[in-house]
């Protein structure tokens, strides 16, 4: 069985739970707060032939509203998952959370878990209350990134405006939230500009390789640069399998970004196990989808071999 290492599985620590209740959440994207505990998701790993998750928290992160409290739960569930990983050095990672679109909150937070408690990474929403990445307000948080070689996982967030009736945000909404934080990205020049951080989008990039010629053409008649340059952009992020793996979604997902740069995503728990091996049947043979996250992880290069 392939020891995969899992780009995309969430923790939903119980103080992280019932302070999102305590917030009137339960059912961030459309999907209720699952059970989740350590021995579960090493359950469903050994199931589902995972050697190491990267976790991090799903929407909607710890910014509600206030920056004080955003601080605070930043480095409450930092500090947990971190010392989940000093538990299970080769079974678990962290992506921290940070607190956009406090931008000087955010920096405090990403030096912290970065230099403090050894994260992995850092979890960044697609948009912060509307803002999203790639905006030159977040180039401090950005350079910050840049100066330490980030790996930054882009997750979707509900979109800044109301859900359509009877379309739960994590069917479609959160598609279009990625795809317009890499359009912005790259509109922006931040790969270019921070060459030293290395994106992962979720769930494939959304539509980023099925549509990127049409992205393309838009971002060149906006700026005028060089359209090759413009699809590298594109290209140039990871793109992690989570609910993503299908036969239809795989031929463009394989052929858009270079080699090396699908890595494997589960989603768990909130995609249901049964979920995770439906999207896993596609891909059951790829040991390299599997494996390429090593590359982003050095200390987890010997796990999945």
């Amino acid at each position: 069985m392939i020891g995969r290492i899992d780009v995309h599985q969430h923790m939903v620590p119980a103080a992280y739970a019932a302070w999102l209740r305590d917030h009137g959440i339960t059912a961030p994207g459309g999907r209720e707060l699952p059970e989740w505990s350590p021995a579960l998701a090493l359950e469903l790993m050994d199931r589902q032939g995972i050697a190491t998750a990267i976790l991090s928290l799903s929407t909607p992160g710890v910014h509600l509203g206030d920056d004080r409290e955003a601080a605070t739960a930043a480095r409450e569930f930092n500090e947990y998952g971190a010392e989940l990983v000093k538990d299970h050095p080769e079974r678990f990672g962290l992506f921290a959370t940070l607190t956009l679109p406090d931008v000087d909150g955010a920096v405090a937070a990403a030096a912290y878990a970065l230099d403090d408690l050894s994260a992995d990474g850092v979890v960044l929403l697609a948009n912060s209350r509307g803002v999203y990445l790639g905006d030159p307000a977040f180039d401090p948080l950005m350079a910050e990134l840049d100066r330490r070689g980030a790996v930054v996982f882009v997750h979707p967030a509900e979109l800044p405006g109301p859900a359509a009736p009877g379309i739960p945000p994590f069917a479609a909404d959160f598609l279009l939230d990625t795809t317009r934080a890499a359009y912005n990205l790259v509109r922006h020049d931040v790969p270019r500009r921070f060459p030293g951080i290395r994106f992962i989008l979720a769930h494939a990039g959304g539509f980023v390789p099925y549509a990127a010629h049409r992205l393309a053409i838009a971002l060149f008649a906006e700026t005028g640069r060089d359209l090759d340059l413009i699809l590298a952009g594109l290209a140039g992020f990871y793109f992690d399998t989570a609910l993503s793996s299908s036969p239809a979604a795989l031929p463009s997902l394989s052929s858009f970004p270079p080699p090396g740069h699908v890595v494997y995503g589960s989603d768990w728990p909130f995609a249901p196990e049964l979920a995770v091996s439906y999207f896993n049947e596609p891909i059951a043979a790829d040991e390299a989808i599997g494996r390429n996250a090593r590359v982003l992880f050095r200390r987890l290069e010997g796990v999945s071999s």
